[in-house]
């Protein structure tokens, strides 16, 4: 599959010495605007390149290049498109896509620190100084199409940003605010209170936190996320969100440590957390943590179909808003149907051979690129 990263870069002219962020602009008579950096992209050469474009990325050589930070792309890159953003690091010889208009996935990656471990983190950690992702993020969110529907802030775990993640949201409330933004959190920040209400005192009109909660036991809970006292944190999180008028969803992945207690877990959201806005059962992405566990995680959608049917009952009688994210159609009871959701990132997402001819393709969320590592016996094409 393409990537929104590729090695490759080569230059045409001369290149900057340090990165650069720039939207993308397409065709000859594009005219660059001179209150943002952009970057015209040359499908095919049509004569000298018009000068007062921060860079130019060429798909093909063509005539001597006489403008500076012409540059010719990669193979193997996700294609780009008007109003995309990129990030080009000349020394490096990569370019990175940041931003694309047309996608409904688009996710700001805001650090790779965490201080949970979870045994099936599709993105392991990595305890780095990372903090020039949140300078270069604020410098991109002026770039971003206000049309966008919806932005993702993920990591690691955002919350340990501090006043940079206010920060930030206050930036996207600032030059976005018709687009809602959804956060994955594992919640731990906010178990200090203050922290929760400043987020809530930024008053984003379309904001939501979406927070892991793997069992309604502590233990168990802790043991997923590999962190003792995760759960009093997270839960105490979740309360001080709420508090501070902040939406709240509440994500379980399914795998071995999860699903047999899955029913337990739903009674306890229904009991002592009804006020969350909204809850998504989520089948596991093999990436990561999951990849490497991969044997003590797996379970086959087909046998915990039952408990999955039990949560889903009891969450629904309790007027709770449920979803179903990550499951293929074919391997949901047809009673579960109505609460799957196409839920993968369009970049990753993939139909299998057995999708083919499948009555049920056009409503089904697919697969994970992923999920050729190992794949539950019940996927089949639905017939009539």
């Amino acid at each position: 599959m393409p990537s929104l990263s590729a090695p490759g870069l080569r230059p045409l002219s001369c290149p900057s010495t340090h990165p650069f962020l720039g939207r993308i602009r397409v065709g000859p008579y594009a005219v660059p605007d001179a209150g943002a950096p952009e970057i015209l992209l040359v499908r095919e050469p049509w004569g000298p390149l018009p000068s007062g474009f921060r860079a130019y990325l060429l798909e093909g050589e063509g005539p001597g290049v006489e403008v500076p930070d012409a540059y010719l792309l990669p193979a193997g890159l996700f294609p780009l498109a008007e109003g995309d953003v990129v990030r080009v690091e000349p020394s490096q010889g990569r370019v990175s896509t940041l931003y694309r208009k047309a996608s409904l996935s688009n996710s700001l990656l805001v650090t790779e620190r965490c201080d949970n471990y979870c045994l099936m983190c599709s993105q392991p950690p990595r305890p780095h100084d990372d903090s020039w992702l949140l300078e270069e993020l604020m410098e991109l969110i002026p770039l971003i199409s206000p049309e966008t529907r919806e932005l993702g802030i993920t990591g690691g775990e955002p919350g340990l940003l501090g006043e940079g993640l206010l920060r930030l949201v206050e930036g996207l409330k600032t030059h976005l605010p018709m687009t809602a933004v959804h956060m994955l959190s594992n919640g731990r920040r906010f178990s200090e209170e203050g922290f929760a209400q400043g987020l809530g005192q930024v008053r984003h009109p379309d904001l939501m936190v979406g927070i892991p909660l793997y069992s309604d036991l502590p233990e168990e809970h802790d043991h997923v996320v590999q962190a003792r006292g995760a759960y009093d944190d997270t839960v105490r999180g979740i309360l001080n969100l709420k508090r501070a008028g902040v939406r709240v969803e509440l994500r379980v992945v399914i795998h071995a440590f999860t699903y047999e207690r899955l029913p337990e877990l739903a009674r306890f959201i229904a009991r002592n957390l009804l006020f969350v806005d909204h809850v998504a059962l989520m089948g596991l992405e093999l990436m990561g943590f999951a990849k490497t566990n991969l044997l003590k995680l797996w379970v086959d959608p087909l046998d915990y179909q039952e408990s999955l049917r039990a949560s889903v009952r009891i969450l629904d009688r309790a007027g709770v808003s449920t979803s179903l994210y990550n499951h293929p159609l074919c391997v949901l009871p047809t009673d579960l149907h109505p609460f799957a959701r196409k839920s993968i990132s369009d970049w990753k997402n993939v139909y299998f051979r057995e999708c083919e001819g499948c009555s049920l393709r056009e409503a089904c969320g697919g697969f994970f690129a992923s999920s050729s590592l190992k794949r539950s016996r019940g996927i089949t094409s639905v017939r009539g």
